[in-house]
């Protein structure tokens, strides 16, 4: 594989202090923002579009599309939201960020700041992440004492911003952008029927952008759009932040071009390194319990939003869960049914009793009591939940498994009648 520079990482154990002011921008910290304030916003809207950088999230939407609203709405006060409720199972590289260079994290969003002249932003980190909040404080309160934030940033007249962290408790549905609103505005961690672009944080226009998103943005300002792209490929610029783990032997977090071969990701010493029980590699599943699930017919393409796309798979949050064949993939979806069992909120009918029943039906496979039919009725079950769910809790609780239905169905034919 062809070597390259870290760009997300790049700072990673280079800094006694990961907070200190002083020791970021003698790594080059805030030369961006010391950038972007002498652009226009046209000029800064041109570079995020040129970069196409897609949400490091999840859901992967073109951040310039979004910034694009958020820029043109002609409300004011405009909020900003940094979404650190890293909840999806399988997904630790936001930690890895933010417990190495918070204050990247914090260059980006001033840098939207500046963008929509927005005075207030909000980090929400998970309840969990107990320790990393103290940092962060921390680092926010380097950034002020040096000059990078409160009034008047970096003696611009009229450049002010503070930033409020947030801690969740612990809730996998507050990492839906209108469930985290509400959990921030203290009501509860529910979705709402609105998407955030239409209600934002106390009825104003709010910009929710993920922490490694952010983190991309002093490196496509300091870089150019268009050498952020060349980074990645044309269905995503840059590179991307991927968390190993399960049946890997080096398990940890990564960063990679997008578009390198997933064969290397999954056995090059420098990343994956096979698996740690020397058995072959049975399926990955990608993008935490939420993405589909992939085995070995279509892990032979490039670790991209396209390629992905094309076999049936997603890159989601950069997880990549890894299992042999000592794992029972029916067991497995089981595992990842009662997590959205426990995990859903509860708001609406189709996502609270139908995972309920998909649990049921998948039990049934587990333990060789289904009978025909159950497979066509457990399709259909998912159809519904997809379709009729108010958010992605429900609307995604299936595609696990529908993955699996699409590539190993015998795998479900052979439980039916009988004991596995």
């Amino acid at each position: 594989m062809q070597e390259f520079e870290p760009v997300l990482l790049k700072r990673q154990g280079k800094m006694k202090n990961p907070a200190s002011a002083t020791e970021y921008c003698a790594l080059g910290g805030f030369e961006a923002l010391k950038k972007a304030v002498k652009m226009t916003g046209e000029e800064i809207a041109d570079e995020m579009r040129a970069a196409n950088l897609r949400g490091r999230g999840g859901a992967g939407f073109p951040l310039a599309v979004k910034w694009k609203g958020m820029y043109e709405n002609p409300d004011f006060p405009k909020y900003l939201v940094c979404n650190a409720d890293e909840s999806e199972p399988g997904t630790f590289k936001d930690k890895k960020l933010l417990e190495t260079d918070p204050l990247s994290v914090i260059e980006g969003m001033l840098i939207a700041a500046y963008h929509f002249r927005s005075e207030r932003s909000y980090i929400y980190i998970r309840g969990e992440y107990k320790l990393i909040q103290e940092l962060f404080i921390e680092a926010v309160q380097s950034a002020e004492k040096a000059g990078f934030m409160g009034k008047n940033i970096m003696g611009i007249e009229g450049f002010d911003h503070m930033i409020t962290v947030i801690s969740g408790s612990g809730a996998y549905i507050c990492g839906e952008n209108s469930a985290l609103l509400n959990s921030i505005e203290g009501g509860a961690g529910r979705p709402r029927i609105k998407p955030s672009h239409e209600m934002g944080l106390y009825g104003k226009p709010t910009l929710v952008n993920n922490v490694e998103t952010f983190a991309c943005i002093p490196e496509i300002v300091n870089k150019g759009g268009k050498a952020f792209l060349e980074l990645g490929d044309e269905s995503g610029g840059g590179t991307k932040l991927i968390s190993l783990s399960g049946h890997i032997k080096n398990r940890g977090v990564y960063e990679i071009p997008l578009g390198v071969p997933l064969h290397e990701i999954l056995y090059s010493e420098k990343y994956g390194g096979g698996t740690s029980t020397s058995r072959p590699i049975q399926f990955c599943h990608f993008g935490g319990h939420s993405g589909a699930i992939g085995f070995s017919e279509q892990l032979n393409c490039n670790y991209s939003y396209g390629d992905l796309q094309a076999n049936g798979l997603s890159i989601g949050s950069g997880a990549i869960v890894v299992m042999d064949y000592s794992v029972d993939v029916i067991e497995y979806l089981k595992k990842v049914m009662e997590f959205f069992a426990h995990e859903s909120c509860g708001r609406c009918t189709p996502c609270r009793i139908g995972v309920v029943r998909m649990l049921e039906h998948i039990n049934s496979f587990y333990e060789g009591t289904a009978v025909e039919g159950d497979i066509e009725k457990l399709e259909e079950l998912i159809e519904q939940v997809t379709s009729l769910s108010a958010c992605g809790l429900g609307q995604a609780c299936g595609t696990a498994v529908k993955s699996v239905l699409k590539q190993r169905r015998g795998d479900f034919d052979s439980r039916i009648g009988g004991l596995r």
